[in-house]
């Protein structure tokens, strides 16, 4: 016969029942008994549920910042005075996109003078290689000196030497000319300037402002090495390692509000090393970003799928009770009889909790 408190449509699966009962176990744990009345209190009403058996899948989460991939910070490499901003601030920029522009004036003359300088050096070398050129011969038949001749050759040398030294100067000039228009090394967002114009800036202003490459976006988590090593083992099996870049469990992202975000994440690599300090492991999961929803340095929450547990005994949480350390549970016998028993409790799965132990 049925129990009749017993929940309406709930399946045996593993032929036993559990009492959801506040204070069941308080025998058990020594609690003080109510002074005696004149009125018998009413016996206290039990729920008894079956024990179900499921696949349970098992999640871990945690808590991480949001970076982009990359954080270019951009700085100016020759001195000047600022004339332009060339972008808007907040937008999206492309990779070699004019974000600022120095005077060019002073790099200008300074690469016509270098120029200037190698013409002088190139008619130099035409003068010392016309001198060898004419008294090599001379010298063979003794019309001029040999000293002569020799000071004519190393002449020639010292041309060839103002040559490439005024050739350096040239690059040089042009790289510095080069250096007054401020370029983005990578598509991406650009922010704040830190600059107006007419300020001068050198290399030692500092940031004018950065690019961040918000596509994909990067979420920082720090993990357990005891999960690390769990994931290694699972991932050995699969023939796949964080370390050769092998992408890991997928992860699904909640932001601080609650949103989750629709794409699913991949757990790209972890750190080189273990925090001494916390015994834990930076990982690196990836986002896909396309319309750049997700922002460098929000919080949120990282979850994963790291398992499933088959054939689980999973009850509700409140059937599961916790005195002096030990977990127990209420079971109904065949007989109608209660007894108490204890059990290693698992993960929580919403209001359930997967149990392990001797229930039957």
């Amino acid at each position: 016969m049925e129990h009749p408190l017993k929940r309406p449509g709930s399946t045996p699966a593993v032929g036993v029942g559990l009492l959801l009962i506040a204070g069941l176990l308080c025998g058990s744990g020594g609690c003080q008994k109510e002074e005696a009345s004149e009125q018998k209190a009413a016996p206290p009403e039990v729920v008894v549920v079956s024990v179900g058996q499921r696949d349970v899948p098992i999640y871990q989460e945690w808590v991480g910042t949001l970076a982009g991939e990359v954080n270019a910070t951009i700085s100016a490499q020759a001195s000047g005075y600022l004339i332009r901003r060339e972008y808007t601030e907040g937008s999206p920029v492309k990779k070699d996109q004019v974000l600022f522009q120095i005077d060019r004036g002073p790099f200008e003359a300074a690469l016509e003078i270098a120029r200037a300088q190698l013409a002088v050096a190139d008619a130099q070398k035409g003068k010392t290689v016309l001198d060898v050129k004419r008294y090599t011969p001379l010298a063979e038949k003794d019309a001029v000196s040999k000293q002569e001749l020799d000071d004519a050759i190393q002449a020639d040398k010292v041309a060839d030497g103002q040559i490439a030294m005024a050739n350096a100067k040239v690059q040089e000039a042009q790289l510095n000319l080069g250096f007054t228009t401020i370029r983005s090394p990578v598509d991406g967002v650009a922010g704040i300037s830190k600059a107006q114009v007419g300020d001068l800036i050198g290399p030692n202003t500092g940031q004018l402002t950065t690019v961040l490459q918000i596509n994909p976006m990067r979420a920082y988590f720090t993990i357990s090495q005891q999960l690390v090593a769990q994931l290694q083992q699972r991932l050995l099996a699969e023939n796949k390692s964080l370390r050769r870049g092998d992408e890991g469990p997928e992860l699904q992202l909640t932001l601080a509000n609650g949103y989750v975000y629709p794409i699913k994440g991949k757990a790209r690599f972890g750190d080189n090393q273990v925090d001494v300090r916390t015994g834990s492991v930076q990982i690196i999961g990836e986002f896909p970003n396309p319309d750049g929803f997700l922002v460098p340095g929000m919080f949120a929450r990282i979850r994963a799928l790291m398992r499933t547990d088959k054939d689980a005994l999973v009850v509700p949480q409140r059937a599961v009770a916790q005195v002096q350390g030990r977990y127990l549970v209420a079971i109904v016998g065949a007989d109608k009889k209660v007894t108490v028993r204890p059990v290693s409790a698992g993960e929580r799965v919403g209001d359930d909790w997967v149990i392990r132990g001797d229930v039957k």
